[in-house]
């Protein structure tokens, strides 16, 4: 899996859907989808780093992304299912999601979490995934085969001191891609997570301010496994918690 290696054009007429992807491992996902040949849609609330995305998209000749301006922190029931909408018009099908954004938060001791923060962050990482997911599995049911990957954490499995809600939500996420999976395990609809591990990015930076972030793996260095999740290659993992830098 972590060591897959494609062939070209291996996720072609593939329609993807990739979240916070205007930064960080949802940018990476996003230009390697479209790389081997996937229709990529790309949603994020920072119109201009999406549009970078898909201008880098269009200049390594990959098919024509589509963008989805949309902040999940304050997004509702409709606007998913008017997004869900959309996706059937244009493409006619779903064949894969990549639930990619979250929040951080500040590291802090249990007794100071603060409502508002935890109330975000479960919005952010937990909720807006839970009612994207709902609008967009009628879609994905209409392709042959397709693919639901959430993003978990280390601390979504065990928890760890001063990781507060962020640790709660990535818990939160394990159990409905597990619950998720169990429902369609006799579906065309296959449901995992990954766990990118210490990974360069601007919010391991902030959680670990003092880390050698040259130290870590790239986003690029993740790839394979989450193409591989993608890819018709995958066909039957259902309900597996994944490592992308295995111990």
């Amino acid at each position: 899996m972590q060591d897959f290696q494609p062939e070209a054009q291996v996720l072609a007429n593939k329609t993807i859907l990739v979240t916070g992807a205007g930064d960080g491992i949802g940018k990476e996902a996003a230009l390697t989808f479209a790389r081997y040949g996937a229709t990529v849609i790309l949603l994020g609330k920072t119109t201009a780093k999406l549009e970078a995305v898909y201008d880098a998209i269009m200049a390594n000749g990959g098919p024509e992304p589509a963008i989805v301006p949309l902040d999940l922190n304050g997004a509702t029931k409709k606007h998913y299912h008017d997004m869900a909408n959309t996706i059937k018009a244009e493409f006619g099908k779903l064949d894969g999601v990549l639930h990619n954004a979250g929040m951080l938060g500040v590291l802090t001791p249990f007794e100071h979490i603060d409502l508002e923060t935890w109330q975000k962050i479960m919005q952010v990482n937990l909720t807006s995934a839970m009612l994207m997911t709902q609008a967009l599995l009628p879609v994905m049911a209409l392709a042959p085969q397709a693919s639901l990957v959430f993003t978990s954490s280390g601390v979504g499995r065990r928890g760890r001191a001063y990781w507060g809600p962020y640790s709660v939500s990535k818990f939160g996420t394990e159990g409905m891609m597990q619950l998720i999976a169990d429902e369609y395990e006799h579906s065309t609809i296959r449901t995992n997570c990954i766990n990118p591990g210490a990974t360069r990015t601007k919010m391991r930076s902030a959680a670990y301010p003092g880390e050698n972030q040259l130290s870590l793996k790239t986003p690029a260095d993740l790839m394979p496994l989450y193409l591989y999740l993608m890819a018709d290659a995958s066909i039957g993992v259902n309900g597996q918690s994944l490592d992308a830098q295995p111990k």
